[in-house]
């Protein structure tokens, strides 16, 4: 018997991620891209699931962090991303970082090697027709202007957007060893990591107000056509943190703690710039949490006065893209559904989640819940004790009502985090009563022990020894 396909718009992680888990739910799917035929201003190939910003995927602990625990639920999942990601990782301390052309390349060819997937490079410039029944539109922050448009139309709203800003990434062979060295904070080892996964470069007092200094005069990049539109506060371009007081930056990307350099272990240095590795082969390094609006020649010549990077060339330097994303628990059901059209989902960033993981996780969801409607079965929303519940609680219904502005949305996009979950009580084991950092661990050891269980569940997974025993 023949089976209608389901439509998925953009290519990026989330469709990627949603195609994947409808095909592999054995419903044919038509993954529909517009690059290579039209470009964005961040992308640089027409490869599916390209990475434009970081290459991390943020902590692979999944004990102990909530992005960890959403690593561990996706790979309980079949999650293609995760699939690709760890087979590309590169060191990283404690986090999951990858080469993100072999990461986009093994997504690429995982899907179009898949029997049920086909892939057409074009651009949907309106609303999926109403012939497709089961649809899902994940375009992510770069969104065509004429979609976001006839979404606008359709939802009779307004979009809400902000700016995402992109790190520079640095020729490994240019960067000073001879000042920087390799060591992550608190010799952390991380999946295929040894503890040394990062490069540091140490500033003293006069270096890091000179930096700030320069930062705050820089030239940056003017956006008269976008005035208004606010940053997210978890990927804040270096020059607003410095904006914001002259010791941010030392309490944010550049914080010292955790670290000794070796050239001068007397010395504690009074900021550090890390890098962390960008590709397999290790020769590229991104500038961790140093995303900017400033103009390219001031990038090059402010970046160049942190020590050890005084020669330093530029694979990439930073930059500026819009994010564009729907007031989702008004327009979107508990499905992702919009509202006032059932059968079209919205998947990835564009529903008002942050993050690489988390966009992929929601298109992971959409996907499956697309599939399950295609099968004439009704979907099966995730607990809202796990982490994919939680982001999804967040998106569908989880925010703020301001009572004061009636008018106002307060929603805002959101990484996922441990406040998105259903509160728990912290172990005692012994009866003793636990208090500070010991009773915080415990508290998320709770949470993300009771999210991998009922994940399980909701899986149709069995437990594993331990979870069955607790």
């Amino acid at each position: 018997m023949k089976t209608d396909p389901i439509h998925i718009v953009g290519g990026g992680l989330a469709g990627s991620e949603a195609a994947w888990q409808a095909a592999e739910a054995g419903i044919p799917v038509v993954l529909h891209e517009m690059r290579p035929v039209r470009g964005t201003d961040a992308h640089r190939t027409g490869r599916l699931a390209e990475l434009v910003c970081s290459n991390s995927f943020r902590s692979d602990d999944a004990q102990s962090n909530a992005v960890g625990l959403l690593h561990a639920e996706m790979r309980l999942a079949n999650s293609l991303v995760m699939a690709c990601g760890d087979a590309n990782q590169v060191p990283a301390g404690g986090a999951l970082a990858v080469d993100r052309d072999g990461f986009s390349a093994a997504v690429t060819e995982r899907l179009a090697a898949h029997p049920l997937v086909e892939i057409r490079r074009e651009e949907i410039a309106g609303l999926p027709p109403a012939d497709w029944d089961q649809a899902i539109i994940a375009t992510g922050p770069l969104t065509s202007a004429a979609l976001a448009d006839a979404i606008a139309a359709a939802t009779d709203t307004q979009s809400l957007a902000f700016f995402d800003a992109i790190a520079p990434i640095i020729h490994f062979d240019t960067i000073d060893m001879d000042i920087c060295w390799f060591q992550s904070r608190y010799d952390k080892v991380g999946p295929g990591g040894t503890g040394k996964d990062y490069i540091n470069c140490p500033l003293d007092r006069e270096q890091y107000d000179a930096f700030v200094k320069a930062l705050n005069d820089g030239q940056k990049t003017e956006f008269k056509e976008w005035e208004g539109t606010p940053y997210f506060d978890g990927c804040l371009p270096i020059e607003i943190m410095a904006e914001r007081g002259v010791e941010t930056l030392r309490h944010g990307p550049m914080k010292p703690i955790g670290l000794t350099n070796p050239h001068n272990p007397a010395v504690k240095s009074y900021a550090v710039v890390q890098l962390r590795q960008d590709n397999a082969l290790g020769t590229l390094y991104n500038m961790v949490g140093f995303q900017t609006k400033l103009k390219h020649g001031e990038q090059v010549r402010i970046l160049r006065t942190i020590p050890g990077l005084e020669n330093a060339e530029f694979a990439r330097l930073g930059g500026l893209h819009r994010n564009t994303y729907l007031n989702s628990p008004i327009l979107l059901d508990a499905t992702l559904q919009l509202k006032v059209r059932p059968g079209l989902r919205f998947a990835g960033q564009i529903t008002g989640c942050e993050g690489y993981i988390e966009s992929a996780a929601i298109g992971l969801l959409a996907g499956r819940f697309a599939a399950a409607e295609r099968l004439g079965r009704q979907p099966s929303v995730p607990p809202s004790t796990t982490a994919f519940g939680a982001l999804l609680g967040h998106i569908t219904g989880g925010h703020i009502v301001s009572n004061d502005e009636p008018g106002k949305r307060s929603f805002q996009p959101m990484n996922v985090n441990f406040g998105l979950f259903p509160p728990i009580e912290a172990p005692t084991g012994d009866g003793k009563r636990l208090r500070g950092k010991e009773k915080t661990a415990a508290k998320k050891h709770a949470v993300t022990a009771r999210a991998l269980r009922d994940c399980r569940s909701w899986l149709g997974l069995p437990q594993t020894p331990a979870q069955a025993a607790e």
